[in-house]
């Protein structure tokens, strides 16, 4: 919905006037239809934030910079209480506001760079493949370090295709947002079983675990969790069934190196 679609509505809702309206000066020829104008701005903070609602990041802060309320109002925590990033990249911008209103946040990036770069492990990389990566590589950690420390009300979290996140990102928010209930992570190709212990130690709110496609989570590692939680909902569409990364000192059998070879072409 367009803003100029919400004013119109907002301004539905406001009572008619059956009478004649006193109008000084220039204001006459605008109150000679029986129709009363107001400014953007002189809507109280209630109804500017539910404006400012139904605009995407960019909006909002477009909007915000062209006066000083309604950037208060950008500013606003209560604004915030869900944020979804469709790739690591954005949380470059300056178009959003962490605060204690987050409830729900997703960073979601479904992208073929995540499945022919960033998956792969490290000791498999090209010099120009890990150049890429480390053009990204702390965004989403960094950003949930700032989540730790600005949001103890969050209750749900969604990383799907952050590769680079480790068990101790997840760990960090379990510690700090002692309110989360729902964690769901989606192929995330650094996430071990420590993750899952995390769970099972300091899950104490949550309710909802998934872990879909992350190949170095193991059948043991979800039966543990299972016994230290038995009432989150767990979940992990094929995780287990994935064959884990092997460091190369390991010397895994041949048939399992093939199906790993065939997996990355």
């Amino acid at each position: 919905m367009y803003l100029g679609h919400t004013i119109q509505a907002l301004g539905s809702l406001l009572p008619s006037s059956t009478g004649p309206v006193d109008c000084p000066g220039d204001e006459a020829s605008r109150c000679s239809s029986g129709l009363l104008t107001m400014h953007l701005t002189q809507l109280n903070r209630e109804c500017l934030l539910h404006l400012f609602s139904f605009l995407d990041k960019d909006g909002r802060l477009t909007l915000s910079l062209t006066c000083r309320r309604l950037r208060e109002v950008f500013l606003d925590p209560r604004l915030w209480s869900l944020l979804h990033f469709s790739s690591p990249c954005q949380l470059r911008k300056d178009n959003f506001v962490l605060g204690p209103s987050l409830r729900c946040l997703s960073i979601c990036w479904y992208s073929s760079r995540v499945q022919q770069v960033c998956n792969i492990e490290d000791w498999l990389k090209t010099s120009f493949q890990k150049d890429i990566c480390s053009k990204h590589e702390k965004l989403v950690s960094t950003f949930l370090t700032h989540v730790c420390h600005m949001c103890p009300n969050l209750l749900s979290l969604t990383l799907s295709g952050c590769a680079h996140i480790t068990d101790q990102d997840v760990i960090s928010v379990l510690q700090c947002c002692k309110r989360l209930r729902r964690l769901h992570l989606e192929n995330c190709v650094r996430i071990t079983d420590c993750c899952l212990q995390g769970v099972g130690a300091l899950g104490d709110s949550l309710r909802e675990v998934k872990v879909d496609f992350c190949r170095n989570i193991t059948q043991a590692g979800l039966q543990s969790c299972k016994v230290m939680r038995p009432a989150v909902r767990l979940s992990a569409e094929r995780s287990a069934d994935m064959i884990p990364d092997i460091q190369p000192e390991e010397k895994p059998p041949l048939r399992k190196s093939l199906q790993k070879l065939l997996q990355l072409s």
